[in-house]
Protein backbone atom coordinates (compact mmCIF):
# COMPACT_ATOMS: atom_id res chain seq x y z
CA UNK A 1 0.00 0.00 0.00
CA UNK A 2 3.00 2.45 0.64
CA UNK A 3 4.58 1.46 -2.86
CA UNK A 4 0.89 2.05 -4.12
CA UNK A 5 0.78 5.76 -2.34
CA UNK A 6 4.50 6.99 -3.85
CA UNK A 7 3.45 5.67 -7.47
CA UNK A 8 0.62 8.23 -6.67
CA UNK A 9 2.58 11.06 -5.97
CA UNK A 10 3.79 12.73 -9.56
CA UNK A 11 7.63 13.33 -9.88
CA UNK A 12 8.93 16.46 -11.20
CA UNK A 13 12.45 18.21 -11.55
CA UNK A 14 15.11 17.71 -8.49
CA UNK A 15 13.74 20.05 -6.10
CA UNK A 16 10.25 17.78 -6.38
CA UNK A 17 12.00 14.39 -5.68
CA UNK A 18 14.22 15.54 -2.74
CA UNK A 19 10.84 16.81 -1.25
CA UNK A 20 8.81 12.96 -2.00
CA UNK A 21 12.11 11.60 -0.69
CA UNK A 22 11.97 13.19 2.13
CA UNK A 23 8.27 12.22 2.72
CA UNK A 24 8.85 8.47 2.00
CA UNK A 25 11.71 9.02 5.19
CA UNK A 26 9.28 10.87 7.44
CA UNK A 27 8.63 8.55 10.57
CA UNK A 28 8.97 9.32 14.15
CA UNK A 29 9.32 5.63 14.91
CA UNK A 30 13.32 4.74 15.09
CA UNK A 31 14.85 1.31 15.34
CA UNK A 32 18.03 2.52 16.79
CA UNK A 33 16.16 0.75 20.27
CA UNK A 34 15.25 -2.01 18.41
CA UNK A 35 18.60 -2.80 17.33
CA UNK A 36 20.28 -1.85 20.21
CA UNK A 37 18.06 -4.60 21.49
CA UNK A 38 18.40 -7.18 19.25
CA UNK A 39 22.18 -6.99 19.21
CA UNK A 40 22.50 -7.59 22.91
CA UNK A 41 19.22 -10.63 23.31
CA UNK A 42 19.94 -13.38 20.55
CA UNK A 43 16.48 -14.77 21.24
CA UNK A 44 14.85 -11.04 20.16
CA UNK A 45 16.84 -10.47 17.12
CA UNK A 46 13.67 -10.98 14.91
CA UNK A 47 10.81 -10.43 17.36
CA UNK A 48 12.29 -7.19 18.74
CA UNK A 49 11.72 -5.47 15.78
CA UNK A 50 8.23 -5.76 15.30
CA UNK A 51 5.38 -3.35 17.10
CA UNK A 52 2.99 -6.18 18.99
CA UNK A 53 6.06 -8.38 20.35
CA UNK A 54 7.44 -4.88 21.83
CA UNK A 55 3.92 -3.88 23.40
CA UNK A 56 4.01 -7.65 24.79
CA UNK A 57 7.52 -7.19 26.41
CA UNK A 58 6.66 -3.17 27.94
CA UNK A 59 3.16 -4.86 28.93
CA UNK A 60 4.80 -7.45 30.42
CA UNK A 61 7.35 -5.06 32.53
CA UNK A 62 4.53 -2.40 33.67
CA UNK A 63 2.06 -4.80 34.31
CA UNK A 64 3.40 -8.30 34.63
CA UNK A 65 5.92 -8.13 36.83
CA UNK A 66 3.65 -6.38 39.63
CA UNK A 67 1.28 -8.66 38.79
CA UNK A 68 3.58 -11.34 39.85
CA UNK A 69 4.83 -9.65 42.88
CA UNK A 70 1.11 -8.97 44.23
CA UNK A 71 0.32 -12.85 43.74
CA UNK A 72 3.54 -13.87 45.99
CA UNK A 73 2.10 -11.44 48.57
CA UNK A 74 -1.66 -12.45 48.30
CA UNK A 75 -2.63 -9.11 47.07
CA UNK A 76 -3.58 -9.88 43.49
CA UNK A 77 -6.85 -11.17 44.10
CA UNK A 78 -8.74 -10.21 47.44
CA UNK A 79 -12.30 -8.57 47.89
CA UNK A 80 -13.04 -5.36 46.55
CA UNK A 81 -12.60 -3.60 49.86
CA UNK A 82 -9.15 -4.15 50.04
CA UNK A 83 -9.06 -2.88 46.71
CA UNK A 84 -6.46 -5.91 44.87
CA UNK A 85 -4.15 -5.44 42.25
CA UNK A 86 -6.42 -6.94 39.66
CA UNK A 87 -8.91 -4.76 40.15
CA UNK A 88 -7.15 -1.71 40.54
CA UNK A 89 -8.34 -0.23 37.04
CA UNK A 90 -5.60 2.60 37.00
CA UNK A 91 -2.82 0.07 36.93
CA UNK A 92 -4.99 -2.09 34.03
CA UNK A 93 -5.35 1.73 31.86
CA UNK A 94 -2.22 2.92 31.80
CA UNK A 95 -0.10 -0.17 32.57
CA UNK A 96 -1.90 -2.21 29.78
CA UNK A 97 -4.02 -0.18 27.57
CA UNK A 98 -1.82 2.91 27.15
CA UNK A 99 1.44 1.17 27.35
CA UNK A 100 0.12 -1.35 24.45
CA UNK A 101 -1.38 1.95 22.34
CA UNK A 102 1.46 4.13 22.73
CA UNK A 103 3.98 1.19 21.43
CA UNK A 104 1.46 -0.14 18.64
CA UNK A 105 0.77 3.08 17.63
CA UNK A 106 4.12 4.28 15.70
CA UNK A 107 3.85 2.67 12.55
CA UNK A 108 0.04 3.33 11.97
CA UNK A 109 0.78 7.43 12.79
CA UNK A 110 3.59 7.58 10.96
CA UNK A 111 2.25 5.90 7.71
CA UNK A 112 -1.03 7.91 8.13
CA UNK A 113 1.09 11.46 8.26
CA UNK A 114 2.58 10.66 4.89
CA UNK A 115 -0.85 10.84 3.40
CA UNK A 116 -0.94 14.32 4.69
CA UNK A 117 2.33 15.22 3.60
CA UNK A 118 2.11 13.28 0.47
CA UNK A 119 -1.08 15.66 -0.43
CA UNK A 120 0.63 18.96 -0.68
CA UNK A 121 2.74 17.06 -3.26
CA UNK A 122 0.19 14.89 -5.79
CA UNK A 123 -2.38 18.33 -5.18
CA UNK A 124 -0.22 19.99 -6.23
CA UNK A 125 -0.34 22.86 -3.15
CA UNK A 126 3.16 23.46 -3.14
CA UNK A 127 5.11 26.15 -5.80
CA UNK A 128 8.25 25.09 -7.36
CA UNK A 129 10.13 27.68 -5.43
CA UNK A 130 8.78 26.05 -2.27
CA UNK A 131 9.73 22.85 -2.56
CA UNK A 132 13.09 22.93 -1.35
CA UNK A 133 12.04 24.69 1.91
CA UNK A 134 9.06 22.47 2.35
CA UNK A 135 12.03 19.03 2.08
CA UNK A 136 14.21 20.93 4.73
CA UNK A 137 11.05 21.39 6.80
CA UNK A 138 10.41 17.79 6.85
CA UNK A 139 14.14 16.48 7.57
CA UNK A 140 14.29 18.94 10.45
CA UNK A 141 11.13 17.35 11.40
CA UNK A 142 12.61 13.71 11.22
CA UNK A 143 15.83 15.12 13.30
CA UNK A 144 13.42 16.51 15.85
CA UNK A 145 10.85 13.63 16.25
CA UNK A 146 13.90 11.17 16.60
CA UNK A 147 16.03 13.50 18.99
CA UNK A 148 18.05 11.73 21.45
CA UNK A 149 18.38 14.95 23.56
CA UNK A 150 14.40 15.04 23.60
CA UNK A 151 14.13 11.58 24.45
CA UNK A 152 16.15 12.16 27.15
CA UNK A 153 14.27 14.60 28.28
CA UNK A 154 11.17 13.02 28.54
CA UNK A 155 12.58 10.45 30.18
CA UNK A 156 14.00 12.82 32.96
CA UNK A 157 10.45 14.48 33.00
CA UNK A 158 8.83 11.16 33.10
CA UNK A 159 11.15 9.28 36.39
CA UNK A 160 10.59 13.26 37.70
CA UNK A 161 6.71 12.67 37.19
CA UNK A 162 6.65 9.08 38.77
CA UNK A 163 8.73 9.99 42.21
CA UNK A 164 6.06 13.12 42.41
CA UNK A 165 3.18 10.53 42.52
CA UNK A 166 5.39 8.24 44.79
CA UNK A 167 4.97 10.93 47.65
CA UNK A 168 1.42 9.97 48.09
CA UNK A 169 0.99 6.58 47.70
CA UNK A 170 1.42 5.91 51.50
CA UNK A 171 -1.56 7.93 51.89
CA UNK A 172 -3.40 4.94 50.22
CA UNK A 173 -3.63 2.76 52.86
CA UNK A 174 -6.80 1.10 51.41
CA UNK A 175 -4.89 -0.73 48.72
CA UNK A 176 -3.57 -3.38 49.84
CA UNK A 177 -1.59 -3.85 47.27
CA UNK A 178 0.50 -0.80 46.97
CA UNK A 179 0.85 -0.05 51.19
CA UNK A 180 1.73 -2.40 53.66
CA UNK A 181 2.36 -2.45 57.63
CA UNK A 182 1.19 -0.85 60.63
CA UNK A 183 -0.14 2.59 61.13
CA UNK A 184 2.70 3.53 62.72
CA UNK A 185 4.98 1.92 60.21
CA UNK A 186 3.76 2.12 56.85
CA UNK A 187 6.17 0.86 54.11
CA UNK A 188 5.73 0.57 49.93
CA UNK A 189 5.26 -2.79 48.86
CA UNK A 190 7.92 -4.61 46.49
CA UNK A 191 4.87 -4.42 43.48
CA UNK A 192 3.97 -0.46 44.35
CA UNK A 193 8.46 0.10 43.95
CA UNK A 194 8.15 -2.00 41.05
CA UNK A 195 5.76 1.03 39.76
CA UNK A 196 7.12 3.84 40.84
CA UNK A 197 10.67 2.85 39.38
CA UNK A 198 9.88 1.22 36.45
CA UNK A 199 5.87 0.99 35.23
CA UNK A 200 5.12 4.55 35.77
CA UNK A 201 8.28 6.42 34.20
CA UNK A 202 7.49 3.83 31.09
CA UNK A 203 4.28 4.86 31.05
CA UNK A 204 4.73 9.12 31.33
CA UNK A 205 7.95 8.22 28.66
CA UNK A 206 5.64 7.22 26.31
CA UNK A 207 2.94 9.44 26.86
CA UNK A 208 5.43 12.38 26.75
CA UNK A 209 6.70 11.11 23.70
CA UNK A 210 3.90 11.37 21.82
CA UNK A 211 3.45 14.50 22.97
CA UNK A 212 6.74 15.76 21.78
CA UNK A 213 5.79 14.15 18.30
CA UNK A 214 2.78 16.16 17.79
CA UNK A 215 4.36 18.90 19.02
CA UNK A 216 6.73 18.25 15.99
CA UNK A 217 4.11 18.03 14.09
CA UNK A 218 2.83 21.20 14.69
CA UNK A 219 6.10 22.82 13.93
CA UNK A 220 6.10 21.17 10.02
CA UNK A 221 2.49 22.19 9.65
CA UNK A 222 3.62 25.89 10.20
CA UNK A 223 7.25 25.34 8.81
CA UNK A 224 4.82 24.18 5.80
CA UNK A 225 2.30 27.20 6.05
CA UNK A 226 4.82 29.61 5.80
CA UNK A 227 5.88 28.34 1.99
CA UNK A 228 4.34 29.56 -1.37
CA UNK A 229 0.97 27.70 -1.41
CA UNK A 230 -1.02 27.34 -4.17
CA UNK A 231 -4.50 27.92 -2.72
CA UNK A 232 -7.87 29.00 -4.13
CA UNK A 233 -11.21 30.14 -2.95
CA UNK A 234 -13.25 28.47 -5.37
CA UNK A 235 -12.22 24.98 -4.20
CA UNK A 236 -14.62 22.84 -3.13
CA UNK A 237 -13.40 21.62 -0.11
CA UNK A 238 -14.16 25.27 1.21
CA UNK A 239 -10.84 25.88 2.63
CA UNK A 240 -8.53 26.92 -0.15
CA UNK A 241 -7.43 23.42 -0.65
CA UNK A 242 -6.35 22.55 2.67
CA UNK A 243 -9.73 20.69 4.27
CA UNK A 244 -7.72 17.56 4.29
CA UNK A 245 -5.63 18.77 6.60
CA UNK A 246 -8.68 18.86 9.11
CA UNK A 247 -9.09 15.16 8.98
CA UNK A 248 -5.20 14.95 10.69
CA UNK A 249 -6.42 14.76 14.39
CA UNK A 250 -8.37 11.72 13.81
CA UNK A 251 -4.79 10.05 13.21
CA UNK A 252 -4.46 10.41 17.00
CA UNK A 253 -7.52 9.16 18.33
CA UNK A 254 -5.76 6.21 20.06
CA UNK A 255 -3.50 8.74 21.99
CA UNK A 256 -6.21 10.51 23.38
CA UNK A 257 -8.61 7.22 24.04
CA UNK A 258 -5.39 6.03 26.35
CA UNK A 259 -5.12 9.54 28.31
CA UNK A 260 -8.68 9.40 28.67
CA UNK A 261 -9.05 5.84 29.67
CA UNK A 262 -6.01 7.02 32.12
CA UNK A 263 -8.54 9.89 33.41
CA UNK A 264 -11.50 7.83 33.50
CA UNK A 265 -10.08 5.31 35.62
CA UNK A 266 -9.02 8.37 38.24
CA UNK A 267 -12.40 8.98 38.22
CA UNK A 268 -13.75 5.96 38.47
CA UNK A 269 -11.72 5.71 41.40
CA UNK A 270 -12.87 8.99 43.29
CA UNK A 271 -16.36 7.80 42.81
CA UNK A 272 -15.60 4.49 44.63
CA UNK A 273 -13.88 6.87 47.07
CA UNK A 274 -16.80 9.66 47.17
CA UNK A 275 -14.02 11.70 46.76
CA UNK A 276 -15.95 13.06 43.22
CA UNK A 277 -18.43 15.34 43.01
CA UNK A 278 -21.12 14.07 40.72
CA UNK A 279 -22.39 18.02 39.72
CA UNK A 280 -18.80 18.01 38.70
CA UNK A 281 -18.41 15.54 36.47
CA UNK A 282 -19.97 16.81 33.45
CA UNK A 283 -18.14 20.15 34.22
CA UNK A 284 -15.15 17.54 33.86
CA UNK A 285 -16.32 15.83 30.24
CA UNK A 286 -16.26 19.31 29.12
CA UNK A 287 -12.99 21.00 30.18
CA UNK A 288 -11.27 17.65 29.41
CA UNK A 289 -12.92 17.59 25.49
CA UNK A 290 -12.03 21.44 24.88
CA UNK A 291 -8.45 20.22 25.87
CA UNK A 292 -7.95 17.84 23.35
CA UNK A 293 -9.81 19.51 20.92
CA UNK A 294 -7.53 22.64 21.76
CA UNK A 295 -4.62 20.11 21.49
CA UNK A 296 -5.47 19.28 18.39
CA UNK A 297 -6.38 22.77 16.43
CA UNK A 298 -3.49 25.08 17.50
CA UNK A 299 -1.29 23.18 14.78
CA UNK A 300 -4.16 24.09 12.30
CA UNK A 301 -3.76 27.30 13.48
CA UNK A 302 -0.55 28.22 11.42
CA UNK A 303 -2.89 28.17 8.35
CA UNK A 304 -5.08 31.01 9.04
CA UNK A 305 -2.78 33.53 7.98
CA UNK A 306 -2.26 32.11 4.50
CA UNK A 307 -6.08 31.62 4.60
CA UNK A 308 -7.07 35.17 5.92
CA UNK A 309 -5.18 36.93 3.09
CA UNK A 310 -6.34 34.97 0.48
CA UNK A 311 -9.38 35.73 1.09
CA UNK A 312 -9.09 39.41 2.25
CA UNK A 313 -7.22 39.68 -1.34
CA UNK A 314 -10.49 37.28 -3.02
CA UNK A 315 -12.79 39.95 -2.17
CA UNK A 316 -10.89 42.98 -2.66
CA UNK A 317 -10.00 42.62 -5.75
CA UNK A 318 -13.08 40.71 -6.81
CA UNK A 319 -15.02 43.88 -5.57
CA UNK A 320 -13.17 46.31 -7.92
CA UNK A 321 -13.54 44.01 -10.97
CA UNK A 322 -17.53 43.60 -9.82
CA UNK A 323 -17.86 47.37 -10.14
CA UNK A 324 -16.41 47.78 -13.29
CA UNK A 325 -18.07 44.91 -14.50
CA UNK A 326 -21.02 46.28 -13.24
CA UNK A 327 -20.79 49.72 -14.10
CA UNK A 328 -20.33 48.51 -17.60
CA UNK A 329 -23.89 46.43 -17.69
CA UNK A 330 -25.43 48.82 -16.23
CA UNK A 331 -24.38 51.49 -18.91
CA UNK A 332 -25.20 48.92 -21.98
CA UNK A 333 -28.73 48.45 -20.72
CA UNK A 334 -29.42 52.21 -19.36
CA UNK A 335 -27.06 54.23 -21.53
CA UNK A 336 -24.94 55.79 -18.85
CA UNK A 337 -24.08 55.09 -15.32
CA UNK A 338 -27.02 56.44 -12.98
CA UNK A 339 -23.45 57.91 -10.38
CA UNK A 340 -20.45 59.71 -11.42
CA UNK A 341 -19.70 58.50 -15.46
CA UNK A 342 -16.69 56.73 -15.74
CA UNK A 343 -13.02 58.51 -17.45
CA UNK A 344 -13.13 57.49 -21.48
CA UNK A 345 -10.22 55.18 -20.71
CA UNK A 346 -12.39 53.33 -18.53
CA UNK A 347 -15.59 53.26 -20.37
CA UNK A 348 -13.10 51.67 -23.11
CA UNK A 349 -11.73 48.94 -21.51
CA UNK A 350 -12.80 45.59 -22.77
CA UNK A 351 -15.73 43.68 -20.56
CA UNK A 352 -14.48 41.50 -17.17
CA UNK A 353 -15.83 38.34 -16.30
CA UNK A 354 -18.33 38.31 -13.33
CA UNK A 355 -16.61 37.44 -9.76
CA UNK A 356 -19.85 37.56 -8.38
CA UNK A 357 -19.40 33.56 -7.81
CA UNK A 358 -15.83 34.13 -6.33
CA UNK A 359 -16.66 36.93 -3.99
CA UNK A 360 -19.39 34.45 -2.56
CA UNK A 361 -16.79 31.44 -2.49
CA UNK A 362 -14.43 33.80 -0.66
CA UNK A 363 -17.02 34.73 2.07
CA UNK A 364 -18.17 31.04 2.44
CA UNK A 365 -14.57 29.75 2.98
CA UNK A 366 -13.21 29.26 6.20
CA UNK A 367 -10.27 30.29 7.32
CA UNK A 368 -9.05 26.99 9.91
CA UNK A 369 -9.17 23.99 8.12
CA UNK A 370 -10.91 22.27 11.11
CA UNK A 371 -14.19 21.41 10.91
CA UNK A 372 -16.60 19.45 13.64
CA UNK A 373 -17.64 16.73 11.64
CA UNK A 374 -13.85 15.51 10.47
CA UNK A 375 -12.88 15.47 14.78
CA UNK A 376 -16.14 13.73 15.81
CA UNK A 377 -14.26 10.39 16.00
CA UNK A 378 -11.53 12.23 18.55
CA UNK A 379 -14.33 13.51 20.57
CA UNK A 380 -16.05 10.20 21.40
CA UNK A 381 -11.97 8.70 21.91
CA UNK A 382 -11.75 11.71 24.69
CA UNK A 383 -15.23 11.05 26.03
CA UNK A 384 -16.09 7.21 25.90
CA UNK A 385 -13.93 6.39 28.83
CA UNK A 386 -14.84 9.23 30.96
CA UNK A 387 -18.82 7.92 30.06
CA UNK A 388 -17.76 4.38 31.48
CA UNK A 389 -16.21 5.75 34.41
CA UNK A 390 -19.24 7.67 35.35
CA UNK A 391 -21.69 4.44 34.53
CA UNK A 392 -20.35 3.34 37.67
CA UNK A 393 -22.50 6.11 39.64
CA UNK A 394 -25.04 7.77 36.72
CA UNK A 395 -27.38 5.97 34.34
CA UNK A 396 -25.90 5.44 31.01
CA UNK A 397 -28.31 7.22 28.92
CA UNK A 398 -28.22 10.52 30.65
CA UNK A 399 -24.18 10.28 30.16
CA UNK A 400 -24.77 10.29 26.65
CA UNK A 401 -26.68 12.95 26.43
CA UNK A 402 -24.80 15.15 28.01
CA UNK A 403 -21.51 13.61 25.51
CA UNK A 404 -23.68 13.78 22.49
CA UNK A 405 -24.10 17.70 23.90
CA UNK A 406 -21.07 18.23 24.05
CA UNK A 407 -20.20 16.49 20.92
CA UNK A 408 -22.62 19.23 19.03
CA UNK A 409 -20.74 22.02 20.21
Amino acid sequence: MMNQARHEVPRGGGQTDALIEAIERFGFSSDQAGDHLRGQVRWLRYRAGTAPWRAVVLVALAWGVPLLLTASAGTAAAPLAHHPFLLDWGAWARFVLAIAIFTLMDRQVDEQLKRYLRHFVAAPLLTPQAMAAAAEAVARAIRRGRSPTAATACALIAFGLSAAGAAGLLGRTDVSWLVTGTEDARRLTAAAWWCVLVSSPLFWFLLLRWLWRHVVWGLLLRSIARVDLRLVVTHPDGAGGLAFLGEYPNVFAALVFAMSASLGAAVARAFQQDAFEVHAYSYLMAGWLACILLLFALPLAAFVRPLRALKEKTLLTGAAQATNHFRREEREILGRNLTTPDDPGVTGEPAQPNPSALIAAAKKMSIVPYSRTTIVPLGVAALLPLIAAGATQLPFQELWKVAKRLLLL
